[in-house]
């Protein structure tokens, strides 16, 4: 049996409606900021949860933006994870400001009580990062950005509709970013994320930074950039969007038949599944004893099974001027010789997630 990682083919696989709304608006010529744009964003937003929703090219833009927004640039300081995608770091670094690093927990998010301890003076953001489809506890996030006046700007690129006591990922700070790219959740097909944010001025600037500082045609206020979420890609996006919480809900529950699978094997460690959390597994995670046997084993049976990440993001290359070495964070060196990725999306059969569990007993029963 063959378990692809890669579940594009079947997203769009019966499409027709999505095919004949594109065909429709082509020959209104409206690509750039279109009316679908328009329709995709209010949308977006009354999902989300929040007042605005701003289309751009990315989910790195959809970090940077903000942190623009809010005026992040050289000198500054942004408190984010350790253990992160590149486009997180990627989107301080272009700012000219300096990453800050904190090591995560088992949940693969930021400790959230190493936190408080790299504050500075020069801190000018915290950016939490919501990974794999898990939740940083935005609860304690919140109480430090209150306590030092201090923006939070949520990186919920990997976890559209996952919640805290039912408040949504991306609602809890300034701005939450998301992304559209074809292997999240919720995708377009090509590069896409979006801004979401309750404050006024920060959608304005946000609008005039994704644009090149247009104000109008022919006036430019402020210096922007190349960012403006295709048109073509929001009608991709108006398709989805309705599908949101029924894909999340699939991926809860292959997670949830993934765990009862798991729990037998002693050589499985399940990482926590904190109360009151919605965990929507952009990945699905766990720990497993002799990770690299286990990992080429699966692959040899037809399994797509993948490390997210082998090396951390502290310890690339790219960022070696910050003087960072192996130990400094040990929790996100420890877990990068435990994780392993394991297909779970919404078109998998019961038979295929089975499949993995065999193959997974089978291995350590060898």
């Amino acid at each position: 049996m063959k378990v692809r990682y890669s579940y594009l083919p079947q997203q769009f696989s019966d499409c027709e409606d999505l095919w004949q709304d594109l065909r429709d608006f082509v020959p209104t010529g409206d690509f750039t900021l279109g009316k679908p744009l328009t329709e995709f964003e209010e949308s977006f937003a009354t999902l989300i949860g929040m007042k605005y929703a701003i289309g751009v090219n990315s989910g790195t833009d959809a970090i940077k933006l903000p942190l623009k927004g809010m005026g992040v640039g050289p000198g500054d300081e942004v408190i984010t994870a350790a253990n992160t995608f590149v486009a997180t770091v990627g989107a301080i670094c272009e700012l000219g400001a300096t990453p800050v690093f904190v090591d995560c927990d088992d949940t693969f998010c930021m400790n959230v009580d190493l936190v408080e301890e790299k504050i500075t003076k020069k801190t000018k953001a915290l950016l939490p990062v919501h990974f794999a489809g898990y939740m940083t506890d935005m609860r304690k996030i919140n109480q430090l950005s209150d306590k030092y006046g201090i923006p939070t700007i949520e990186d919920a690129c990997q976890s559209i509709l996952g919640s805290i006591d039912g408040k949504n990922a991306g609602t809890w700070g300034l701005a939450g970013a998301f992304s559209l790219h074809p292997l999240k959740n919720i995708n377009v097909w090509s590069d896409g994320g979006v801004i979401v944010t309750n404050d006024a001025g920060l959608n304005e600037k946000l609008i005039l930074l994704r644009n090149h500082g247009f104000k109008d045609r022919d006036t430019v206020v402020t210096m922007g950039y190349n960012s403006r979420l295709d048109t073509i890609q929001a009608v991709v996006g108006n398709w989805i969007l309705p599908k949101a919480k029924a894909i999340s809900d699939l991926r809860i529950a292959n997670a949830n038949h993934l765990d009862k699978g798991f729990k037998n094997i002693n050589q499985i460690t399940i990482p926590p599944r904190p109360d009151n959390f919605r965990l929507v597994y952009h990945l699905y995670i766990v720990f497993a004893k002799d990770r690299d046997g286990l990992l080429q084993y699966c692959i040899d049976k037809g399994i797509e099974a993948k490390v997210h990440y082998p090396v951390p993001i502290y310890r690339q290359p790219a960022l070696r001027s910050l003087g960072h070495k192996q130990g400094d964070f040990p929790i996100s060196d420890a877990h990068t010789k435990k994780i392993i990725t394991f297909p779970c999306d919404q078109h998998l059969e019961r038979s295929q997630l089975d499949y993995i569990i065999e193959t997974v007993a089978g291995y350590y029963e060898k």
